[in-house]
C-alpha cells in the first residue's frame, strides 16, 4: 500500500464516506488536532512513568483513533436510509468517560489538595503533559465548533473535555512522582 495517493494534491481530502471537502475545513482541522493530541500523550507514554499511567495512556490513544474516525465522517453518508450504519465506526460510551473519572478520582486520592492554579513545567514529563492538555482543549474548541455547523456525537465532546481535565491530574501526579516543584500561581497585588 502506497501512502501517497496523490488525491489531495489540490487541497482536497476525502471524509469517511467518500465527500471531498477542503483541507482547511473545520471537520478537519477537528479530527487533525485530535491526531495531534494522540502523538503527544505517545510523547507521554514514552517516559519512564508509573505502568499504570502507560496502560491507561494507550487506552486513550485507542479512543483517540475512534474520535477521529467519528469527527472524520460525513454524517449524511454514515446512515443508510434504513436506518442502519454504512460504515463500521466504533463509538465513545460513557464508560470510557467513567473510566477518565475513575483515574482522576484514584490520582486525586493520593495527591495534596490543590490550593491554586499550578504553572505548568517541573520536569519534562508534566510539561509534556501540560502541552497534551492543551492541544486537547484545543480539539475541544474545534469539535464545538464543528457541533455547531454540523452536530457529532455529543460522547464526543464529553470526552475531550473529560480528558483535557485527566491530564491536568496526570500532570499533577507526575510532579508528586517525580518530585517535581509544583509552583502555585499567586496573582502578584497591584
Amino acid at each position: 500500500m502506497k501512502v501517497y495517493t496523490k488525491t489531495g494534491d489540490k487541497g482536497t481530502t476525502a471524509l469517511f464516506g467518500g465527500t471531498r471537502v477542503p483541507k482547511h475545513h473545520i471537520r478537519i482541522e477537528s479530527y487533525g488536532t485530535v491526531d495531534e493530541l494522540n502523538s503527544h500523550i505517545g510523547l507521554i507514554r514514552d517516559q519512564e512513568i508509573d505502568p499504570r499511567s502507560k496502560e491507561i495512556l494507550v487506552h486513550i490513544q485507542d479512543k483517540l483513533f475512534t474520535v477521529g474516525a467519528i469527527l472524520a465522517t460525513d454524517p449524511e453518508k454514515a446512515i443508510l436510509k434504513s436506518g442502519k450504519e454504512r460504515l463500521n465506526i466504533p463509538k465513545i460510551e460513557e464508560e470510557d468517560i467513567q473510566l477518565l473519572e475513575k483515574e482522576m478520582d484514584t490520582m486525586n486520592d493520593e495527591l495534596p489538595p490543590m490550593t491554586h492554579f499550578v504553572l505548568p513545567g517541573g520536569h519534562t514529563t508534566v510539561s509534556y503533559c501540560h502541552i497534551a492538555r492543551c492541544v486537547c482543549r484545543r480539539a475541544e474548541r474545534l469539535a464545538t465548533l464543528l457541533h455547531e455547523q454540523e452536530p457529532t456525537d455529543a460522547y464526543v465532546l464529553k470526552y475531550l473535555n473529560r480528558l483535557s481535565d485527566y491530564l491536568f491530574v496526570l500532570a499533577r501526579k507526575l510532579s508528586h512522582d517525580l518530585q517535581a516543584n509544583e509552583i502555585k500561581w499567586v496573582p502578584k497585588k497591584l
